[in-house]
């Protein structure tokens, strides 16, 4: 399986008891399918699944896969510290049909070496029939994947398809690109604010933040980027860019739910030690929803 263009890393909404609000999720993945999405993260950072007990993930995921039912491709994350355990959540994730891969992170905390990695991450593949996407954050982890791991991970995994690329250094992605050239194992970025640099040296998309906000928006741009049509991409981006990086303003998901809550679309609603987004950002996020209309119709 080869994931190309766009990607949208689903929040999870929650209704004021803290419970996952699934009918709201059915809703979500409509609009995003409907938008021109052309593929889904369920239970990724965004969708503050560190948070999530491992029942409410595996529902998410089956929630997302019956909703999305073939239309797009769905990529569940599955992500632990503990080699082992990581396993034993990629097999669980797996055994949900309809699951177009998984996708799992660093180990956080453990500060693996490279070798460490290597091994954690070649166990999960290792474990699982499906695709596998390597999510490299060390913001999130505190430990970051090389481009040489990266490489000798696409030799020795089969089922190794993607790397989802959030260390935010453009030139570690240009490594990583030439590092995978000549496998089938495409990178993906991680981050909106620099899609379009990622793409312009070879990755073939996106998985984004803010198409939580703007599906059609930045498929559009990502679209136009992969078609060598840089001055439609760029167009987009420049009207986008505030809102790109308003998403980190503070830790995210905050800023992006909050949007989302403005706009009528889930309720403000985080589960600690998530929490809403403080005055003064929350003003500055209002002044931005404003300024880019993002609660008209245009955007519904």
């Amino acid at each position: 399986m080869e994931l190309r263009g766009c990607g949208t890393a689903l929040v999870t909404p929650f209704r004021s008891d803290t419970t996952i609000d699934t009918d709201t999720l059915a809703a979500l993945v409509e609009w995003q399918i409907a938008s021109g999405i052309q593929f889904l993260v369920a239970c990724g950072t965004t969708a503050e699944t560190p948070t999530l007990s491992d029942g409410e993930a595996l529902d998410v995921v089956r929630l997302i896969v019956r909703v999305a039912a073939g239309r797009v491709p769905v990529v569940a994350g599955c992500t632990h510290n503990a080699t082992r355990e990581a396993v034993e959540r990629a097999k669980a994730v797996a055994a949900i049909r309809g699951v177009s891969a998984i996708l799992t992170a660093n180990p956080y905390y453990n500060k693996p070496t490279q070798e460490g990695q290597y091994q954690h991450f070649r166990a999960i593949a290792e474990s699982v029939p499906r695709p596998v996407v390597i999510y490299n954050i060390p913001g999130r982890t505190a430990c970051n994947l090389e481009p040489a791991t990266a490489a000798r991970l696409a030799r020795d995994c089969p089922n190794l398809c993607a790397v989802k690329e959030s260390s935010g250094n453009l030139q570690q992605i240009t490594e990583l690109i030439h590092a995978l050239d000549g496998t089938k194992v495409r990178v993906l970025a991680g981050d909106d604010n620099i899609a379009l640099a990622a793409i312009a040296v070879g990755a073939a998309g996106l998985v984004s933040v803010a198409s939580n906000v703007i599906p059609a928006g930045m498929q559009q741009m990502i679209a136009a980027a992969l078609s060598n049509d840089w001055a439609a991409a760029r167009n987009l981006q420049r009207h986008y860019y505030p809102l790109l990086l308003a998403n980190f303003w503070e830790t995210s998901p905050g800023p992006v739910k909050h949007i989302l809550a403005r706009m009528g679309r889930i309720a403000p609603v985080w589960r600690l030690p998530m929490v809403p987004p403080s005055a003064p950002v929350a003003a500055r996020l209002d002044a931005l929803i404003a300024s880019l209309q993002l609660n008209t119709a245009s955007h519904s």
